[in-house]
């Protein structure tokens, strides 16, 4: 393994970042002797930014941070736009609502307004972000409308062009651009074809049922949350929808068909699914197969496109297979030799997990890395590293593909301990205490699916309103009784109250 190098004060001292007054607020005038640079202002960037507001290295003036956002707004994913870019700034489409239940969802540090939808829409989630970033004040420490363009390493800071022209130098570096942007479209025989005839699209474009003629008989392929709200939303407007689902077993009827994974698209509107079942006259397909990790602000010397290779040992290069940027301690340092690990953090890359608390975990192990370098053990982080590849590979994750995707996907288990130690390693500052996930946390996460049917049938019902009018107005913990009587509720233990 290595050890991370160390800027010296003079180091510091030099590196005064250019236009720094024109860019980063001062505070009582003070030179900074860390400069940050957020990339992103959606809901990872905004946790960064009040993370390192409340700190006495933010307010004392000797940490100035900066973000910069490419939208109008911050929000990221949540804040909707048109699909008229290639592509899409958001895959947001209009009917979107949480799989989560917000109370679990939700920044720990910052509830949901009361009376909230248990399952809010899009529109909640983008107003929610916008008060969060208002109430802690963050909009000043945010350059909206601007883009970063190039960043890398120069000996002893990060040199970062903006869409301005402007090149101005930084100390540490977050990326928090998200990784709904870019579209994965599978390599299937026959699909490209289907896709220049625009008999075929990424879900990234698609916004709801009616905004194209799609025929009578509709594909939809993945088996994630997009693809399953898309193929029930289509439902209600194609006369058949095909549900392609990898390993899924073939079944349903002449509406409603749940196939395998697609082997082969003909020209002539065949379809070929796994188990040789053939499905004919299909007029659209909508591609629900989610994204790639992009980075288009750094060049190969920063992070390397393509896949991992083999370990151990580890590699002195950072990559970026499209599906996890490897290696990362604590999934947010990059273990390489090109620059230091505390440098930069790569942040929410995480999936299946709850959101917008994981970000606030990660922010508060991001100051304690920046704050102090030699708080990461380099050596250990590595070994940690190796010791998730073989762990990955006993469980199946054989080829460089397998282990790619699932290196990010946590179980339930995995996020709530990796909360937990990223809290412990914050705390060894004395500055952040060692939050633990609540109990209750754990329990309604696991309950998700089964709270968001019964959410679901409520709404159907008109009785939702019922369940959350006035909640939330004393704190958290009304929002814990109510999901604990949705879920007694659900399993037929008692009556609904409010019936």
């Amino acid at each position: 393994m290595w050890r991370e190098s160390h800027q010296s004060k003079a180091d510091n001292a030099q590196l005064v970042g250019l236009a720094v007054s024109q860019q980063v607020p001062l505070l009582n005038g003070q030179t900074p002797t860390k400069r940050i640079c957020v990339i992103g202002a959606g809901a990872a960037g905004l946790a960064v930014l009040k993370a390192i507001s409340q700190t006495s290295y933010f307010k004392t003036g000797s940490w100035h941070i900066i973000a910069y956002e490419a939208r109008s707004k911050v929000g990221g994913v949540w804040f909707p736009a048109q699909p008229v870019d290639d592509p899409p700034l958001t895959p947001l489409y209009d009917s979107l609502t949480t799989n989560l239940p917000h109370p679990v969802m939700g920044y720990t540090e910052y509830l949901f307004p009361p009376s909230t939808p248990l399952f809010p829409a899009a529109a909640t989630v983008q107003t929610y972000l916008e008060s969060y970033a208002s109430h802690f004040n963050l909009l000043p420490l945010i350059r909206f409308d601007t883009s970063a363009i190039n960043a890398t390493w120069s000996t002893s800071h990060w040199k970062i062009t903006i869409s301005t022209d402007e090149t101005l130098e930084f100390d540490h570096l977050v990326v928090a651009n998200g990784h709904y942007r870019l579209p994965r479209v599978p390599d299937i025989p026959g699909l490209e074809h289907w896709m220049t005839t625009r008999k075929a699209f990424h879900s990234a474009w698609y916004r709801k049922p009616l905004q194209v003629d799609f025929g009578l008989k509709v594909l939809v392929v993945g088996a994630g949350p997009s693809g399953r709200d898309i193929a029930t939303e289509m439902r209600t407007h194609a006369r058949t929808v095909i549900h392609s689902v990898t390993g899924g077993v073939s079944q349903g009827d002449e509406h409603f068909k749940i196939r395998g994974k697609p082997l082969h698209f003909y020209d002539d509107g065949r379809v070929l699914f796994e188990g040789d079942v053939i499905e004919e006259d299909v007029d659209h397909c909508i591609l629900a197969t989610g994204f790639q990790l992009d980075f288009p602000f750094f060049d190969d010397d920063v992070i390397k496109t393509g896949e991992v290779p083999p370990h151990p040992p580890l590699a002195p290069d950072l990559y970026n297979s499209r599906y996890h940027v490897f290696p990362l301690a604590k999934y947010l340092f990059p273990l390489q030799r090109h620059y230091p690990a505390s440098s930069v953090a790569f942040m929410a890359l995480l999936f299946r997990v709850a959101p917008f608390p994981v970000a606030e975990a990660q922010a508060r192990a991001i100051i304690q890395a920046f704050a102090d370098p030699s708080s990461l053990d380099i050596e250990r982080e590595g070994e940690v590293v190796l010791s998730r590849s073989q762990k990955l590979a006993s469980e199946g994750a054989s080829t460089p593909l397998q282990l790619s995707k699932a290196w990010f996907r946590f179980n339930e288990a995995e996020q709530w301990d990796y909360r937990d130690e990223l809290f412990a390693y914050a705390a060894e500052s004395g500055d952040c205490p060692s939050i633990k996930v609540r109990d209750w946390e754990k329990e309604m996460y696991a309950a998700k699916d089964l709270l968001r049917e019964t959410w679901v049938d409520l709404e159907r019902k008109g009785e939702s309103r019922k369940w959350v009018d006035g909640v939330g107005e004393n704190g958290v913990q009304e929002w814990v009784d109510v999901m604990y009587r949705l879920v007694r509720h659900a399993r037929g233990e008692e009556r609904a109250k409010c019936e």
